[in-house]
């Protein structure tokens, strides 16, 4: 029992909320169950005497009573943007529910001229449940268009992050040659410095010797 039209007080019997543009404000669907069980039942009882021109009326006048209830259902529930731009239409009885389809171009001409969808107890799951997978749908899109941005700026990072690996690679490689090169010179200086002899002990006493004068008294140089 939901209003679903503004400054009208009549309520459909069931409304779906339905996610809108704004969080505070949802989109409702109607789904108002009518029940032309007279009418239905004057048609059978038509079908079951062999009564021709009664089946003929009692079929006629099912058909108006649908669309009057369907007309109705519009005008009093349907109004964008607080609903969905169609309604549904439920018949409680599968029997109601298939004469109702039998009447050529009823169903389409209440979809074109009413903006009303209708539904019996076997297929009202199968609506909802495809409403339910469009909207999923749409969610999904929504988010991949998300995920094709954050992977294009992923990229775009990627992209930088490449460009400085490669230059600190390209430092690392410099030092790596420096350090060769000093490992080469290092190399080369013992190998000369293998090449000098121990000076013997008079002479590294003479040595000493004439360096000793020229030291500071108190550096503490044994001669």
């Amino acid at each position: 029992n939901v209003t679903t039209r503004p400054g009208n007080h009549a309520c459909v019997d069931f409304a779906l909320r339905l996610p809108g543009a704004q969080k505070e404000q949802p989109v409702w669907l109607p789904i108002d169950a009518r029940f032309p069980v007279e009418d239905y039942r004057r048609l059978l009882d038509a079908v079951s005497s062999a009564d021709e021109d009664g089946v003929r009326l009692a079929a006629d006048v099912l058909e108006e009573r649908v669309r009057t209830e369907a007309k109705a259902l519009c005008e009093q529930h349907v109004c964008p943007p607080y609903t969905t731009d169609f309604a549904i239409l439920y018949l409680p009885t599968e029997g109601l529910y298939a004469e109702v389809l039998r009447r050529p171009g009823l169903s389409e001409a209440m979809q074109r001229d009413y903006r009303v969808v209708l539904a019996g107890p076997t297929n009202l799951s199968a609506i909802l449940n495809s409403l339910q997978m469009g909207f999923r749908t749409l969610t999904i899109e929504k988010r991949s268009a998300e995920v094709w941005s954050l992977l294009g700026e992923v990229k775009s990072e990627f992209g930088r992050f490449g460009e400085v690996l490669a230059a600190t690679q390209e430092k690392l490689e410099a030092a790596t040659n420096q350090f060769s090169e000093v490992n080469s010179r290092t190399r080369a200086i013992q190998q000369r410095l293998q090449r000098v002899e121990v000076l013997p002990k008079p002479d590294m006493a003479r040595v000493l010797s004439l360096v000793e004068p020229k030291l500071a008294v108190g550096d503490g140089v044994e001669s």
